[in-house]
C-alpha cells in the first residue's frame, strides 16, 4: 500500500459493541478509525485530528449528534459526516441534513457492511 494515504475515520457512538463491530469492519476495509462515546469527545478530537469522515449516532450521552453537526457547522468544519441512529423518523433524518449530514442510517435496517459501503461512496474510494 506504499504511498496510498490510509483514509481517516472517527465513529461516535455510545453502544460500544456497535463501536466495536463497526470500527473492527473498517479497519478491516483499510481504514484508521478512532472510536470516541459522546460528543464533547467527538468534538474535542476534532479541533485536534483531522479525519475524512465521521460516523455519528445522534442518541448519545453529554452532546447528541444534531449538538455535534450544529458546532461543527459553526466551527466552519467541512468533515463528511454521516449519521447512524436508531430514531427513524423522518424528521430526524431532515434535521440531520439541514445541520450538514451528507447522509442518514436507521441502524436497525441497515447491516454493517452497506454502512462500509456508504462511507467508501461518500469518500469516492
Amino acid at each position: 500500500m506504499a504511498g496510498k494515504q490510509q483514509k481517516k475515520v472517527l465513529i461516535v457512538e455510545d453502544e460500544k459493541p456497535m463501536a466495536r463491530a463497526l470500527q473492527l469492519k473498517l479497519e478491516k476495509e483499510g481504514f484508521a478509525v478512532r472510536t470516541v462515546f459522546d460528543g464533547d469527545e467527538a468534538l474535542e478530537l476534532l479541533l485536534k485530528e483531522k479525519f475524512d469522515i465521521v460516523l455519528l449516532d445522534i442518541m448519545m450521552p453529554k452532546k447528541d449528534g444534531f449538538a455535534v453537526l450544529a458546532e461543527l457547522r459553526e466551527r466552519k468544519d467541512s468533515t463528511p459526516v454521516v449519521v447512524s441512529t436508531n430514531l427513524g423518523q423522518e424528521e430526524d433524518a431532515e434535521r440531520a441534513k439541514k445541520l450538514g449530514a451528507q447522509d442518514y442510517f436507521v441502524k436497525s435496517n441497515t447491516p454493517i457492511a452497506e454502512v462500509i459501503e456508504h462511507i467508501k461512496q461518500t469518500l469516492l474510494l
